[in-house]
């Protein structure tokens, strides 16, 4: 009896969740311009990888990118549109096989809740394009305690970039 309770809860809630994603965006940006292409556009300009992770929200392979061991000064921007996400300052080595940073340039990145594998992560997208650029979790370093954990193959770097847009 107590099995067919929490099944029927739970395809209530996942339910909930469906017919209402409203409901799952955490934050919206004003103020910034946003960047609305057609996924024929999206495709002229993006490679197949960039495209898979920015359009598709897909996942990269860890190790894969070569941001993953990048660490002169700079910014890291948007692959889909140039805006840019996190300084270097900020990057650290998570272990985990893609860039990490313990903080984003502010209002520059919206979140919502992703139940892909089934329990509850904060998935997070560019505020300009609305490219998909990876997840962020509770276990990274002083003094946010934050990992954003990006796809490199969503980011562009531009080394001793300083001013932010």
């Amino acid at each position: 009896m107590h099995r067919r309770a929490f099944i029927i809860k739970a395809g209530a809630f996942f339910g909930l969740l469906l017919t209402a994603p409203h409901l799952l965006a955490k934050t919206h940006q004003k103020g910034i311009q946003k960047i609305m292409k057609s996924d024929a556009e999206w495709l002229q300009i993006l490679s197949p990888a960039q495209y898979h992770v920015l359009r598709d929200e897909g996942t990269e392979r860890p190790f894969s990118s070569p941001l993953n061991s990048e660490y002169r000064s700079g910014i890291y921007s948007c692959a889909g549109c140039g805006f840019d996400l996190f300084t270097s300052e900020a990057k650290y080595d998570s272990g985990t096989g893609w860039p990490s940073f313990f903080e984003s340039i502010p209002d520059h990145l919206e979140t919502k809740t992703d139940f892909k594998h089934l329990y509850p992560r904060t998935e997070y997208h560019c505020a300009r394009c609305g490219g998909h650029q990876g997840h962020v979790f509770d276990d990274g370093p002083a003094p946010t305690g934050k990992r954003w954990c990006n796809n490199g193959v969503a980011l562009r770097f531009m080394p001793e970039r300083t001013k932010i847009n």
